[in-house]
């Protein structure tokens, strides 16, 4: 505080100490006779300061001059306590100098003792005054910092009230914002619900306009305009709201009302639709009228004329379908509301181009019926009259799209194009008997118009699919080939009834190595029996080629030659309507001709078997058993061949009810005496009272193995039989029984039976390996029945040993020397070593 300026110019003896003058340095005193007078020079000095500090003192009695700084509220209270103790100061100062001024001149020692004596003190309160202002400085100090603590606690004082103030104007502040922000809060909502409430309403307030405007007279010219879409549009946002809101008061009113203005706007459309589309008629049936038009014009006018409107009236049309739409949640199968609107826009246009189109197609058909290149053959009238219904089809498909939206309801109208097709089409395949022109219409349909089921590329859902429309001639024709199959089936291979020459075996053989010799060139001789019987060793499916008269035709005559004819049309047949049916009938039809062919060869077998009673071993044509089994084995054998090329996956369930539960349970009661009381019959309802559903599984190639089987056990046992007879158990019953004189009569028969053995199965087989593999099942079966033979005469004379090689002639052969003996007479193995090395 006190290093301030001004300060120091209100107390100049308090100037700060670097402005003094710094006190003089110690000297020698001079004599006194030089010393100047010095205390006259100091009064004078003390009073000339004094002069000067009064001086100074009057003159700066009055404010500082002012600045821009700003300065604090106590400065002034210390300017004022300095101004007064100067201004005290000043006046004492002044009142000595009167005093001394007014004292009287020195006039004698006295006068100088009391000038002398005022000096004296004057002097004492100057070598005094340094010490009195510092003092009063301090007082100065000491009350300045009184006031400044009073000022201090007053302040604080002060502040502690501010503070109050400002926390009390804090709470107030905060209470207000709360305040304000509830009523922030308060508009906001009743802005939102004023919002809401006109939201709301505007859907309620629009049932007014738009009942005018869709009853006023002129609404059906408004129906191609922006204006009526988006009218439509507003409806459609009102009936959603009514559905959403349904607890509001009035809203089912509001909906049926609103429901009943979509009705009338949607029907409003379908008016105006249906009037265009007559517009456009009228004008192309007047045109065609007045006078005569070839193809290209007339095509011009049919299609051209009808793409001009198109557009429009397809947006026209498309309001409806739009709503033409299944509610969500809907039963399977259920239209929509609009639907029938948008149905009627269908009929309506098919109607329209049926009036125009149909009879020119039903007039092309009858003169492609009627040339002579297709008025009698199936196949060729098919083809071309398919391909005309297919290209109108396809050029009223694109129109279709131009004026509809979608697919809906195409079909059903292309399929009325198609009517006069079918008119010709389906009583010509109705009455076709030839089922080689049956199955070339379907192989035309599928290979040229069906959508192939194996291709990976489905069809797109903007392309035309021609095969929906051709799927019922394909149907007709294969239920036609079908029907045809089965006819063939039940009159050529069921009821069968085969000729003598047919059955005569092994002549047969014998004619079809003569004839097969004649048209071969001479071979090698060879040790091993050429075939008789051409056996193909692939399946072989006949193909295009046959002739019509269902004869064979090219190299399928050869490979059929030798085979028994229900067995030949039987392949035939398959071959004939594989792939050409659905799968599911195939497998069926394919079961029933293997069966039905299995039992026509086991039929031809026992007949042959029946002819060869009559033996007459010394005649060239004399039969026997053997031909029989063989002729069996050989045609399951190609049976089982060739019907690998056919996917004959599926087995046919035969549902069967079995009454003899119920029948014996009738005979029960009854025989109880108890069959007219209710009780027991119904007792008897949960179990042998209802008939049984009894299942048969038909498996054809499962019957073929079993019949195989069965043929080849039953050639074997033949031979076998005939070949140990004498050591039968029937023989070694008897009364005498010589057992090494019944083995050489089986020695004897073997090396008889073995040649003739062979001799049938190569007319039979042409197969090497199959041929030895039936030889060596004799053979095994031979070994197998001496060793039974050889255990039990060992068991009978109690020998329990066996002896290795022959013994004495009259003992009876081991089992493995008869076996190595049988093996040299058969002759097995080395024969199926020389085709392995010939091969």
């Amino acid at each position: 505080m006190y290093d301030d300026a001004s300060y120091y110019a209100f107390m100049p003896s308090a100037a700060p100490q670097e402005d003094r003058q710094a006190p003089p340095k110690h000297k020698r005193r001079q004599s006194l006779l030089q010393q100047p007078n010095e205390d006259a020079q100091a009064n004078d000095r003390t009073l000339d300061a004094i002069k000067e500090n009064v001086f100074e003192a009057s003159h700066n009695t009055g404010l500082p001059t002012a600045t821009l700084s700003r300065r604090a509220r106590s400065y002034s209270d210390f300017h004022h306590a300095v101004t007064s103790i100067l201004s005290a100061d000043n006046n004492t100062k002044e009142e000595k100098k009167k005093k001394s001024d007014g004292h009287e001149p020195i006039k004698d020692d006295l006068g100088f003792a009391d000038w002398y004596d005022c000096i004296e003190d004057e002097l004492l309160d100057a070598s005094h005054e340094e010490y009195t202002d510092y003092q009063r400085q301090l007082d100065l100090a000491s009350s300045h910092m009184d006031s400044l603590l009073s000022d201090t606690n007053n302040t604080l004082d002060l502040l502690s009230l501010l503070t109050d103030s400002f926390k009390t104007v804090e709470a107030q502040t905060t209470t207000f914002q709360k305040q304000c922000e509830g009523l922030t809060q308060e508009q906001k909502r009743l802005t939102q619900l004023a919002d809401g409430i006109t939201q709301n309403l505007k859907y309620y307030s629009f049932l007014e306009p738009v009942t005018r405007r869709l009853n006023a007279p002129t609404a059906g010219s408004m129906v191609r305009t922006q204006e009526f879409s988006s009218m439509l549009a507003r409806l459609d946002e009102c009936l959603e709201y009514m559905a959403v809101h349904p607890k509001h008061r009035e809203a089912s009113t509001y909906r049926s009302r609103y429901r009943l203005l979509m009705t009338r706007g949607l029907t409003l459309i379908r008016v105006n639709f249906v009037g265009g589309l007559r517009e456009i008629a009228s004008d192309v049936t007047k045109r065609i009228a007045d006078r005569q038009l070839n193809d290209t014009t007339m095509s011009a006018l049919l299609y051209a004329k009808f793409r001009v409107g198109a557009s429009e009236l397809k947006e026209v049309a498309q309001e409806i379908r739009k709503r033409a739409v299944r509610a969500p949640g809907a039963e399977p199968g259920a239209e929509s509301e609009y639907q029938s609107l948008m149905n009627e826009l269908y009929t309506s246009y098919s109607a329209t181009r049926g009036r125009l189109v149909i009879p020119l197609i039903r007039k092309k058909i009858g003169d492609i019926a009627a040339a002579p290149s297709t008025s009698k053959e199936l196949v060729p009238f098919a083809r071309h009259s398919i391909g005309y219904i297919k290209d109108m089809c396809s050029s009223e498909y694109d129109l279709w799209r131009e004026w509809f939206e979608g697919e809906n309801g195409i079909y059903d109208f292309l399929e009325s194009v198609c009517e006069p097709l079918y008119d010709h089409l389906r009583p010509r395949i109705i009455h076709e008997n030839e089922i080689l022109k049956l199955c070339e219409l379907c192989t035309l349909l599928q290979t040229r118009y069906m959508h192939d089921q194996e291709d990976d590329e489905p069809i797109e859902s903007n392309e035309f699919d021609f095969s929906v429309l051709i799927q019922s001639a394909l149907e007709d024709a294969q239920t036609r080939l079908v029907f045809r199959t089965q006819a063939i089936l039940r009159d050529e291979i069921e009821r069968y009834k085969p000729k003598p020459d047919v059955l005569d075996y092994p002549a047969n053989n014998r004619k079809l190595s003569l004839s097969g010799t004649k048209n071969q060139r001479p071979r090698r001789q060879s040790s091993v029996a050429e075939p008789t019987t051409p056996m193909p060793k692939t399946p072989m499916i006949v193909e295009q080629g046959d002739s019509p008269n269902g004869h064979f035709d090219f190299d399928t005559q050869a490979a059929f030659q030798g085979w028994y004819p229900t067995l030949r049309k039987a392949i035939w047949l398959l071959s004939r309507i594989y792939r050409l049916v659905n799968s599911t009938v195939f497998d069926d039809l394919a079961h029933q001709i293997v069966h039905q062919t299995t039992l026509s060869l086991s039929h031809a077998s026992t007949l042959i078997l029946s002819a060869s009673t009559t033996k007459n071993n010394n005649q060239m044509n004399a039969k026997s058993p053997a031909d029989a089994h063989l002729f069996l084995v050989k045609h399951l054998l190609l049976l089982k061949q060739q019907i690998v090329a056919f996917d004959i996956e599926y087995v046919t369930p035969d549902l069967q009810l079995d009454f003899s539960s119920l029948t014996n349970t009738f005979y029960e009661l009854r025989d109880r005496g108890n069959f007219l009381d209710p009780r027991n019959i119904w007792k008897h309802l949960g179990g042998n009272l209802m008939p049984r559903v009894v299942e048969n599984m038909l498996d054809a190639k499962v019957e073929l193995d079993v019949r195989l089987r069965e043929g080849i056990t039953t050639f074997t046992s033949s031979f076998a039989d005939r070949i140990t007879a004498p050591i039968s158990d029937t023989a070694v019953s008897k009364r005498g029984f010589d057992a090494m004189k019944a083995v050489t009569q089986v020695q004897g028969i073997a090396q008889k039976e073995a040649p003739f053995l062979r001799k049938k199965v190569e007319e039979y087989l042409d197969d090497v390996r199959t041929r030895e593999t039936l030889v060596s099942a004799v053979q095994d079966l031979v070994v197998q029945r001496y060793e039974v033979f050889y255990e039990n005469q060992m068991r009978e004379k109690g020998k329990g040993g066996k002896k290795k090689g022959k013994g004495r002639e009259d003992e009876v052969w081991d089992v493995d020397v008869f076996e190595e003996w049988v093996g040299d007479v058969f002759q097995v193995k080395r024969i199926l070593g020389r085709e392995v090395d010939d091969g």
